[in-house]
Order: C-alpha cells, then sequence, then structure tokens
C-alpha cells in the first residue's frame, strides 16, 4: 500500500472531507518533491564534498611543512642561544 493511499484513508477514517484529504495529499506530496533530496543531489553533493576534503587535505599538509620549519628555527635559534650563554659565563 502506498503512502498517499494510506494517508488518505487515514483521514477520511477520522471524518476530514475528501477534498481536505485530497489538498492534504496534494501539499505532502509537493513538500516531498521540493525538499526531500534525491539520488542526483546526494551524488552531486558527496563529490562537491571530496573536493573540499582534497584541497583541506592540501591545505593541512603545507601547514604541516610550515610549522615543522618554524620549529626547526626556534629549536636552532634556541641551541644558539644557549650556547653563546655558556660560552659567556665561562
Amino acid at each position: 500500500m502506498n503512502t498517499e493511499l494510506a494517508l488518505y484513508q487515514a483521514l477520511i477514517s477520522i471524518n476530514v472531507t475528501e477534498q481536505k484529504a485530497n489538498a492534504v495529499i496534494e501539499a505532502l506530496e509537493t513538500d516531498m518533491l521540493s525538499r526531500l533530496a534525491t539520488k542526483a543531489d546526494l551524488t552531486a553533493s558527496t563529490a562537491e564534498v571530496k573536493t573540499e576534503i582534497a584541497q583541506l587535505d592540501a591545505k593541512i599538509a603545507q601547514l604541516d611543512s610550515r610549522l615543522t620549519i618554524r620549529m626547526g628555527f626556534m629549536l636552532s635559534a634556541a641551541v644558539g642561544v644557549l650556547i653563546t650563554s655558556m660560552k659567556f659565563f665561562n
């Protein structure tokens, strides 16, 4: 039994007029067709999400390499300051 028929029978069983029952079913059908995603919509959205994920992965890799370079620079600067202070105090 399809949804429209079941809804129609339920509305008729609670003494809703036939005209109002049909209006409710038509409104529901229109709403479902305009608001629910189709398989094509989901496929297109999936492709967009995969593209965005690939772009984010590239940005993360770039930031990771920049962070590694900065940490290396700070470590070498700290070692330089430590060596200089050790020579200064000796």
